[in-house]
């Protein structure tokens, strides 16, 4: 392991000096009591796959150093487990997804543990760092942490599109058959489509990606201001869109959208904003779809595709710092549709008139990167990526392909339009 590693995962630390893991791996073994899961240990101990046939290892974990595992898991309980999977600490069997694997804990993410242990969370759970709140100077460091990674990076396991959001896929045909491409086109054409976007239309889209969205809207003649905050986005989306010819209907600024007013960037007949609101954080929907409702104009639509989670789980989350936020996006924070009705409609003028879900779409989206992440992983290396980096890739992928296929997460395109009356 480097170095860089070493400081990216945390080793257990003296709070564990007494249990030594014991209390976690207890509390494992009863989650797993029942489950479709069992785990293997190194002497060839099984426990959990209850519901398994004899001999059945399609869903098997193979817990590699059990007393480090469970130590990690007693020390920070949101973040051990991924951290404990970027050490090897356990890994998927061979003939095991590792995404199926983690399916049945996250379809049972809110009943895991017993009432009385949840009633804990205070004691465990990890406040939101300062350091990751999003403000002006704050979402420029988190939105660099992870999009200015390297282009290159995502090229590898993205589509051509170099769409990084759920594709939508026509459910009139097996998901696994369709192209990915076709399905991303769909998704954003859907987009442009609820937004009304068409010939002379001035759009803002709010989070530019590399630039597909942009591409489409400018080809049905739309006028096009894209904002990002990540240099690496804005270099590539510009040098496509300079290729497709577009460049004159297409403006891509490094922006952040409080940056934005009516006064200097006049209104926009559509906006949208695709995936861009995760990482808005709590505290700053109120400025983002107050924005929203500046900048659009009075006979205009909104659409913004939001990851999505159940209002309790949203609840009972939102204030805690999990491993998805160490390690993958500082900052981030997924909403629910109520607290996006709730906010949007105390803060601005709009009202919600429709909204699209399509978690499944998301599922098969992530199942598409992952396997073209491992597929690319000679390269990827190549570049410079460490063995743990290829894990805590593995692992988010997996764990939000878990998360979509269970149900706990979902995919939603929502679409906004002012509200009858003077504005606020």
């Amino acid at each position: 392991m480097t170095t860089e590693a070493l400081t990216a995962v945390e080793m257990p630390t003296a709070t564990t000096l007494f249990t030594r893991g014991r209390i976690a791996r207890s509390l494992v073994h009863q989650v797993v009591a029942g489950m479709p899961v069992r785990l293997l240990y190194p002497d060839g101990t099984t426990v959990g796959g209850d519901s398994c046939g004899d001999g059945d290892a399609s869903l098997t974990l193979e817990v590699v150093r059990p007393s480090a595992l469970y130590r990690r898991l007693e020390a920070h309980p949101k973040i051990g487990l991924g951290e404990a999977y970027m050490a090897g600490d356990w890994r998927a069997a061979p003939g095991t997804d590792l995404a199926d694997a983690l399916a049945p804990f996250a379809a049972r993410m809110g009943s895991l543990l017993p009432k009385p242990l949840l009633a804990l969370r205070r004691i465990v759970d990890r406040a939101l760092p300062a350091a990751t709140r999003n403000t002006l100077t704050g979402s420029r460091r988190n939105i660099e942490a992870h999009y200015d990674l390297s282009n290159d990076l995502f090229a590898a396991f993205l589509d051509p599109t170099m769409s990084y959001s759920s594709a939508l896929f026509d459910r009139s045909r097996p998901l696994e058959t369709q192209d990915l491409v076709e399905a991303q086109h769909r998704k954003i054409d859907t987009i442009l489509d609820s937004a009304g976007v068409g010939p002379g239309t001035r759009l803002l889209e709010i989070g530019t990606g590399w630039g597909e969205l942009a591409l489409r809207a400018a080809a049905r003649g739309a006028d096009v201001l894209t904002i990002t905050l990540s240099r690496e986005q804005q270099g590539l989306a510009r040098e496509r869109i300079a290729a497709a010819g577009l460049d004159d209907r297409v403006e891509v600024a490094l922006r952040d959208y409080r940056e934005l007013t009516p006064a200097t960037d006049g209104r926009f007949d559509a906006i949208v904003s695709v995936e861009m609101i995760e990482a808005v954080g709590e505290e700053y929907w109120p400025d983002y779809f107050a924005t929203i409702d500046d900048l659009l104009a009075p006979d205009g639509a909104a659409v913004v595709q939001a990851i999505l989670m159940d209002h309790d789980r949203y609840l009972a989350t939102r204030h805690s710092w999990g491993w998805i936020q160490k390690h993958i996006f500082p900052g981030g924070l997924i909403p629910s549709l109520d607290a996006i009705a709730e906010v949007s409609g105390r803060h601005t003028g709009l009202s919600v008139t429709h909204v699209n879900a399509f978690g499944q779409d998301y599922a098969q989206t992530l199942r598409r990167w992952r396997g073209a992440f491992l597929e690319q992983w000679p390269t990827i290396e190549g570049a410079g990526f460490d063995e743990t980096f290829r894990r805590k890739w593995e692992f988010y992928l997996a764990y939000c392909e878990a998360g979509f296929a269970s149900g706990y997460l979902d995919v939603a395109q929502v679409t906004f339009r002012p509200s009858p009356g003077p504005r606020r």
